[in-house]
């Protein structure tokens, strides 16, 4: 029988005591005894528990969280000390922006669980950066440039970015032929950032750089297409996250002569002795990933 600890991990990631039961192949009764005890040495309760659902309760959370760094980084030690192969396992926590994720990070994953079978995944699809350590994620794919931190930053791509505009948008209103011409123009912005940092361009004189307004900032990507279509403004982005937009000719790119700092792409995630098999093994196919079929898209 595995340790009570584990246990606990077992029936989070299966959702409930019977469940996990089954992979243990014992009976219900059992686990939750083992549950019970592990409560009592800590004194808090871990699971809010239902006859068909077990979910944690903050504190239960807090200590899946820890506990499933430190089995992990066990497993990855012991696996580095016997010189044995470290072969994915375990349950694999992504979050990327949606839409990133849906398109590029999924069929990764999908891939992964594929050739692994004890490995579990869950994409959390958000506009929104994420606090891993707090959230317990194992990886984070990022756009644009990072803060400082101790995380480890991994730089998978440069993704050009263009300047969008919709036809509706530039009906009766003068297209943009150079940096100096967008002032005065509405801008659909992700972040406040963009808001507040000038663009800057290489263009066929040199570097240009120009402040412009927003008319609206929303953190979804699907929101600023549907604002793009509506002729709300002018949309800073990625090629292939409008690509069906520009090639139907409902979007069009501006200023094609001048181009914009491009976005990195990065794959992040804590700084351990050890880092666990299914982190290592993630973001190496996300490397090769966005190195060949990622640029089909650009």
């Amino acid at each position: 029988m595995e340790t009570n600890e584990r246990i606990f991990l077992r029936v989070v990631e299966a959702g409930s005591l019977k469940a996990a039961a089954e992979q243990l192949g014992t009976d219900p009764s059992s686990v939750s005894r083992k549950i019970a005890a592990l409560e009592e040495r800590l004194g808090v309760k871990l699971l809010q528990r239902s006859t068909r659902r077990s979910a944690p309760t903050e504190a239960g959370q807090h200590y899946y969280d820890g506990m499933r760094r430190l089995v992990d980084e066990q497993s990855a030690l012991e696996a580095h000390v016997a010189h044995e192969t470290d072969t994915p396992r375990g349950l694999l926590r992504v979050t990327a922006p949606n839409n990133i994720g849906d398109e590029h990070v999924a069929p990764v994953l999908i891939s992964m669980v594929e050739m692994y079978p004890d490995l579990k995944v869950e994409l959390i699809l958000t506009g929104e950066a994420q606090d891993m350590s707090e959230k317990g994620i194992d990886v984070a794919i990022c756009i644009g440039h990072l803060p400082d931190s101790n995380l480890i930053c991994r730089k998978l791509i440069e993704v050009p970015v263009v300047l969008l505009a919709s036809k509706k948008y530039l009906k009766g209103r003068p297209v943009p032929k150079k940096p100096s011409d967008l002032p005065g123009h509405d801008f659909l912005f992700f972040t406040r950032m963009q808001r507040d940092d000038p663009l800057d361009f290489i263009g066929p004189a040199g570097p240009e750089s120009v402040k412009v307004a927003e008319k609206f900032i929303v953190n979804s990507a699907s929101v600023i297409r549907k604002l793009n279509r509506e002729g709300l403004g002018i949309s800073i982005g990625t090629r292939w996250a409008f690509r069906d937009l520009i090639e139907s000719g409902e979007l069009v790119q501006l200023m094609p002569d001048y181009q914009l700092e491009p976005y990195p792409l990065y794959a992040t995630y804590v700084s351990t002795a050890f880092v666990p098999a299914k982190i290592r093994r993630f973001v190496d196919l996300m490397a090769e990933y966005t190195s060949v079929a990622f640029k089909e898209h650009l």
